[in-house]
């Protein structure tokens, strides 16, 4: 494959490929309980796992989910909801209501099914009294603002509700509770994941109001009034549920790394779990590629570098674009031009931040072409409008919702 641009598209859909509902689903499906199977999910491929489940499963079920607004996907027997992210609204709030009520009926004989990925924070928000929805929204957006990375946030959010940091589980109790997991975060921590509305918590108030004051965040009087609560403390023991992880980045990763090899490309992968500011995780894959150019890298060209991960972007401008797209700017502008390297960025659930793009491609003509339509790459990251950059050169990377989620991928091919 000699066009860099196909092979770094074919190597995103292929990490897409694999971390598919349908295809990871049917080997983690339980025996059937002898009472009821009630199928709970949250997040952005929580729907197509709903499927999966359906089209796998040989008796009778139940249940209600709640993806993305445009990640539904339609099901017989398991109701589907679709409510905002990444700030919650009413549709998410209501679910979330209903979703405890479900699963407070069962008995012991009964199981819960529980489908979680990344994107369950948000769309299954159900804040606690004195807390409002307005009040969490608006410190949902201040934290997704302040450069905090998804541990952090999930831990203010979950103490904060009803529902997430192991409740629903706890809810559902004495039924057997299991979920398989779609990772979307370092390490693959169930209890991040969607916020682990099924898992036990192992963060505390203390831990919340800590992130708050590290990122100078001052919360509404109710939420520090929830935040002081002892009785507001999350669950840290749940004996009655099980977690399986059904798909989490790696395995991505690794299928691309199997394409570039195939297409005569060596390999060097920096890892699913990398962090940090965007531009700045950009700017040590910058360095990293100019050394493997003048020969002092781990790996020699022609070759392709593989990482994932979840950065953060601290906003500080007024322009449009998801981390992917400032990811994407940044190596643009470290690179500076630098021959023979592409690199694309992109979320694996099809959407970059709180845009239509899952990312972003960079070529080495993409300074010049940006200066030919008056575009400057520096004015434009120092606003955050990675998108706005990038969907001028017609460089950005579309998919529409890939009803999975295994966090950013990252590749750059070197010739």
């Amino acid at each position: 494959m000699t066009d860099p641009r196909r092979l770094l598209l074919s190597l995103f859909e292929a990490a897409i490929a694999a971390a598919q509902p349908a295809l990871r689903i049917p080997a983690f499906l339980p025996p059937a309980p002898k009472g009821r199977l009630v199928v709970v999910g949250a997040g952005k491929a929580s729907a197509a796992m709903a499927r999966a489940v359906e089209d796998n499963w040989q008796g009778k079920l139940e249940g209600l989910v709640v993806t993305r607004y445009g990640h539904g996907v339609a099901c017989k027997n398991i109701e589907i909801v679709e409510a905002a992210h990444p700030v919650p609204d009413a549709a998410g709030m209501a679910a979330a209501a209903r979703m405890l009520d479900l699963v407070q009926s069962l008995g012991r004989e009964d199981l819960v099914l529980a489908l979680m990925s990344g994107g369950g924070s948000a769309v299954l928000s159900n804040p606690a009294p004195p807390v409002t929805l307005e009040m969490f929204r608006a410190l949902t957006s201040a934290l997704l603002k302040s450069g905090a990375n998804i541990v952090e946030i999930n831990t203010v959010r979950k103490h904060l509700s009803t529902i997430s940091g192991g409740r629903l589980a706890a809810a559902a109790a004495p039924a057997r509770v299991l979920t398989l997991g779609i990772s979307d975060v370092p390490g693959d921590d169930p209890s991040t994941i969607g916020s682990g509305p099924t898992v036990p918590d192992p963060t505390t108030l203390a831990d919340a109001f800590a992130v708050l004051a590290k990122y100078g965040i001052e919360p509404a009087p109710e939420i520090a009034a929830r935040l002081a609560d002892p009785a507001a403390e999350t669950p840290k023991s749940l004996p009655h549920a099980a977690y399986r992880m059904i798909a989490a980045p790696i395995q991505s990763l690794d299928r691309a790394a199997e394409i570039a090899r195939a297409e005569g490309f060596a390999v060097h992968s920096l890892g699913p779990d990398l962090e940090g500011e965007a531009r700045d995780v950009a700017a040590a894959h910058a360095d990293l590629v100019r050394r493997i150019k003048a020969g002092h890298g781990p790996v020699a060209s022609p070759c392709v570098l593989l990482s994932g991960g979840e950065t953060t972007v601290t906003v500080r401008g007024h322009g449009r674009g998801g981390r992917n797209a400032e990811f994407a700017l940044a190596l643009a502008v470290a690179l500076d031009g630098l021959a023979e390297v592409w690199a694309l960025a992109g979320d694996t659930d099809g959407i970059d931040g709180t845009e239509a793009n899952a990312g972003a491609l960079v070529a080495p003509d993409t300074l010049a072409r940006a200066r030919v339509l008056g575009l400057s790459a520096s004015e434009r990251l120092a606003d955050n409008d990675g998108y706005g950059f990038f969907a001028a050169l017609g460089d950005l990377v579309t998919t529409g919702p890939t009803h999975t989620n295994v966090n950013d991928f990252r590749a750059i091919v070197i010739r």
